[in-house]
């Protein structure tokens, strides 16, 4: 997940895309294949909400809003976590949401493989497990990023792709370093995205609800590298520290005399 500021650089935001977009479109494509619903996002819910209210189908609609609601929640958790969490703690305020998903997805793997009837019920106590999760991780994506990347989703991410390739037409814009920098950022974002859904849709076929299990450990190997960058880094650079304070000493007396 990496860290969290106000001055992220565009690897780091892209180094989350490529990770949180890849477990995100693993979980969409499980989704769809299983419960013939998308839970990675919620627009299209939204219509399907509306739907459901003109026909006067309350039961549906009052379904269809809970759906809603649960990704609402995801977000608000995750950002709830890390915000009240130490600054000093950093690394467990970006594990603890992930840690939440892992578990979300654990118990609908194992519901899935040992209990599941097919039953609409259970189908859609499913679908608004897992649509939790992925509120979870785009809320705790949106925060760390400072809104810059958001990865369960990719109707906007479509839409800034076609506006800068617009712009590219241009000289001007296809030379600013900030805007070759966004590009980047969205095709990463995009083919992970892609890559997570058809690894998914394969895996599937080959092991079938087992693929659940593989999810959670990819979730798990995105804990550990926040592990190592969080933590193995501050620890280098506070080894670093002690030799840093000790040269700017040496160098006062001469700075003095100069």
């Amino acid at each position: 997940m990496i860290r969290k500021c106000r001055n992220r650089t565009n690897r780091e935001n892209m180094q989350l895309g490529a990770l949180t977009a890849f477990s995100a479109g693993m979980v969409n494509v499980i989704s769809v294949i299983i419960f013939f619903a998308f839970t990675s996002n919620v627009t299209g819910h939204f219509a399907i909400l509306a739907q459901e209210v003109s026909k006067g189908n309350w039961y549906e609609a009052l379904v269809v809003f809970g759906w809603i609601g649960l990704f609402f929640l995801g977000s608000f958790t995750s950002n709830f976590v890390v915000i009240n969490v130490d600054k000093q703690r950093a690394y467990l305020a970006h594990a603890l949401p992930v840690v939440l998903e892992i578990i979300c997805l654990l118990i609908v793997g194992t519901y899935i493989q040992f209990f599941y009837k097919e039953t609409l019920l259970e189908t859609e106590l499913m679908v608004g497990l897992m649509l939790f999760a992925m509120g979870i991780q785009n809320g705790l994506t949106a925060t760390i990023s400072n809104g810059t990347v958001k990865t369960t989703h990719l109707t906007g991410l479509t839409t800034d792709l076609g506006i800068l390739v617009s712009m590219f037409s241009k000289k001007e814009y296809r030379q600013k370093p900030e805007l070759q920098d966004k590009m980047r950022l969205l095709l990463t974002i995009m083919v992970s995205y892609i890559v997570g859904g058809v690894c998914a849709g394969y895996i599937y076929l080959t092991i079938a609800y087992n693929v659940f299990y593989i999810v959670c450990v990819f979730l798990l190997i995105v804990i550990g590298y926040d592990f190592y960058h969080t933590k193995v880094t501050t620890y280098l650079q506070e080894k670093r520290q002690p030799y840093y304070r000790k040269t700017i000493k040496d160098r006062e007396p001469q700075l003095s005399n100069q």
